[in-house]
């Protein structure tokens, strides 16, 4: 049949309603109220004061820096006279320094390892310094007080204080 009118011609929508109009039982729209959050997951405990971390990383660094100085300047001066034990320090002084260098990043960033890796860098910088004094080195006095920095960074290091600081990230 063609199409009438304005009509387009449709087989399955129709214009008219053909049965009894259904009931509208909703009562009128009405303003949600908003959801209340709840805490998913372990609760934030409070930021712990950073200047114990801060503090061991100093330490650490100028122990690692003071460690380094001396290696390197017995490295130097005793190459000629005895290169087994200058291979020996400088294998001590790298594996020192790697430990300490990783270590005060891992702290900074509130690995649970930081705090280990300090220690050890700062046990092998003693173990060198105790090298020196075993080797009878002819030593400036201010060398003999240089042990006092990587002592510092341990005890930094194991403050309980430092313990919150890795603990509340």
């Amino acid at each position: 049949k063609p199409p009438t009118g304005s009509e387009p011609p449709t087989g399955l929508i129709r214009r008219h309603p053909t049965g009894a109009q259904p009931a509208i039982d909703d009562p009128a729209t009405q303003i949600v109220p908003r959801a209340k959050p709840i805490a998913v997951g372990p609760s934030r405990r409070a930021r712990a004061n950073p200047t114990s971390a801060i503090a061991t990383s100093v330490a650490s660094i100028v122990s690692g820096w003071a460690t380094a100085v001396i290696a390197t300047d017995l490295i130097a001066g005793w190459w000629s006279t005895d290169p087994l034990f200058c291979v020996a320090v400088g294998f001590l002084t790298t594996i020192s320094a790697a430990a300490t260098i990783t270590g005060v990043i891992a702290l900074l960033l509130r690995r649970r390892n930081g705090r280990l890796l300090v220690v050890v860098g700062a046990v092998i910088a003693l173990l060198i310094f105790a090298s020196l004094f075993v080797a009878g080195a002819a030593l400036p006095a201010l060398i003999y007080a240089m042990p006092v920095l990587p002592l510092a960074s341990v005890m930094a290091a194991l403050l309980p204080a430092t313990a919150a600081w890795n603990r509340s990230g």
